[in-house]
């Protein structure tokens, strides 16, 4: 279908041409409103004049696996500041490639086994938290202590630097500063006009740059002044692509990957929303709750044994709760913008993206969370499912088939070379600490309105009417609030901690 017809075809839901001004008085909500529109008029939906939103598998497929596709200019959005691209925003291919060979060592599998040790201690920091907690019949509210534990691991990760938050209020005043930075940035992405006037945003909140700015230079100075060997940790590996000719490396990479992780950290690590909302769903589903903690306690004899290797991999539950989670409240809820790559000397290969030809210049993206509750791969999208993801002697053909479809179209980690590099430590993250919370403590829901916060309100009709449902607000990466939990320690065990 050429775009022309695309156009017209979408044209007679009004208001997806006025979503974007819809959703500039409405900032946190375009999930919401992407889904429900998507649910009258899939497959695709005019998000602005050159903007096409997809919510098929083959679309998926089309857009990400496309070697002549690149990030969209949207990214560009994302550069505040540093005229030097992160490995987040970096646009030219081979750019990325380039970065992604040096980033991708910090956070690869190997890597995770030599980093294994120091996010174990940051876990049991977040555990003893807990523990407190239980001691005085405390509430805790999993968001807030899910986001410390997010920002150590991963600060620890790129600079060996201890943030410490879990524990000290030291650096706690940063997390609502970086969290307003990734809502600027989110906005720049999503309503591009709006980009020219940053510099009203930027006196706004000068005071707030300088503390960020501040902190990324002291990660920085004082990992420098420590043996590049001095920790497991990004700067190591970075150090060793640094030399005497090369002095603009400093600047031109260091500096706007140290921000990037720190956003990271802030933003997801991905597992800090997947760990918060796992928590929800097993809370609010018994079922579920009682079968991965019969597996986790039966499975290991001591929390000593709950680390990377074959038995851990062996929970399977756990897996599919992990699976289940990321498809019902996926961490990335910001539209993931693609285009075709500038053209080049007899480069004239159209880009088609479901039967659909696509010119040059128009952003297109599926998102995931509209697309994780397409009822065509996802039936009963809205219940939190865990046994979806696993496979069974008495399947039939056809269950097997949909099974199959549904992994196709399960990318919570995206898909590509554009792929998220940190797949394997936000996967990680996640097993150890659940799994390892699942052996010391018991836990459910508080009582009362307390224990209502993360879901959503019985009788709203904006898409946030569901109380068994983890409300995600889009900040490009989620943000969220709750649940809030009450925990119990499991007899002596928690004497380990």
């Amino acid at each position: 279908m050429e775009f022309a017809q695309l156009l017209s075809s979408v044209s007679s839901l009004t208001a997806c041409t006025l979503l974007a001004l819809v959703s500039l008085s409405r900032f946190f909500e375009l999930v919401s409103l992407l889904t429900a529109i998507a649910r009258v008029l899939r497959p695709v939906v005019r998000q602005a004049p050159n903007r096409l939103v997809f919510n098929t598998l083959q679309a998926l497929q089309d857009i990400f696996l496309q070697p002549t596709v690149t990030k969209g200019y949207a990214y560009h959005m994302s550069q505040l500041r540093s005229r030097f691209p992160s490995i987040f925003n970096a646009l030219d291919k081979d750019q990325h490639r380039r970065k992604r060979r040096i980033i991708g060592q910090a956070i690869s599998d190997r890597s995770m086994r030599s980093f294994e040790p120091t996010m174990i201690t940051q876990i049991d920091i977040f555990l003893r938290q807990i523990l407190e907690k239980s001691k005085a019949d405390g509430v805790v509210n999993m968001s807030v202590l899910s986001q410390r534990l997010g920002i150590d691991i991963i600060m620890l990760l790129a600079f060996g630097f201890g943030l410490n938050t879990q524990t000290e209020e030291t650096y706690r005043p940063m997390l609502p500063i970086i969290d307003e930075l990734s809502w600027r940035i989110n906005n720049y992405m999503q309503f591009p006009l709006i980009k020219p006037i940053e510099q009203l945003f930027a006196k706004l909140g000068f005071a707030k740059a300088i503390k960020f700015q501040a902190l990324v230079h002291t990660m920085i100075k004082t990992r420098m002044a420590q043996d590049a060997d001095a920790h497991h940790d990004l700067y190591a590996i970075v150090a060793g692509h640094m030399s005497k000719e090369n002095q603009d490396f400093l600047r031109g990479e260091l500096w706007p990957e140290a921000t990037f992780f720190i956003m990271a950290g802030m933003w997801g690590s991905t597992a800090t929303t997947a760990i918060t909302a796992a928590f929800f769903y097993l809370s609010r589903n018994p079922g579920c709750y009682k079968q991965v903690c019969n597996e986790i306690r039966s499975r290991f004899n001591s929390a000593d044994e709950i680390v990377s290797g074959p038995k851990l991999a062996s929970c399977h539950y756990l897996k599919a709760c992990i699976d289940e989670t990321f498809r019902m409240s996926p961490s990335t809820t910001g539209m993931l913008w693609r285009e075709q790559a500038p053209k080049k000397d007899g480069d004239e290969v159209p880009f088609i993206v479901d039967g659909h030809n696509i010119p040059r210049g128009t952003q297109v993206g599926v998102n995931l969370y509209s697309f994780f509750h397409n009822e065509e791969y996802f039936p009963d999208s809205f219940d939190f499912k865990p046994d979806r993801w696993l496979e069974s002697d008495f399947d039939t053909a056809e269950q097997k088939q949909a099974r199959d479809t549904m992994r196709k179209a399960f990318v919570p980690f995206s898909l590509g070379d554009r792929s998220c590099a940190g797949k394997a430590m936000g996967m990680l993250e996640m097993s150890l600490t659940l799994a390892r919370t699942l052996w010391f403590f018991d836990f459910e829901t508080a009582l009362g309105d307390p224990g209502k916060a993360g879901g959503g309100q019985a009788g709203r009709t904006d898409g946030r009417g569901r109380p068994h449902e983890f409300q995600l607000y889009d900040m490009f990466v989620a943000s969220h609030d709750g649940p809030n939990l009450v925990f119990r320690p499991r007899g002596d065990f928690c004497k380990a901690l």
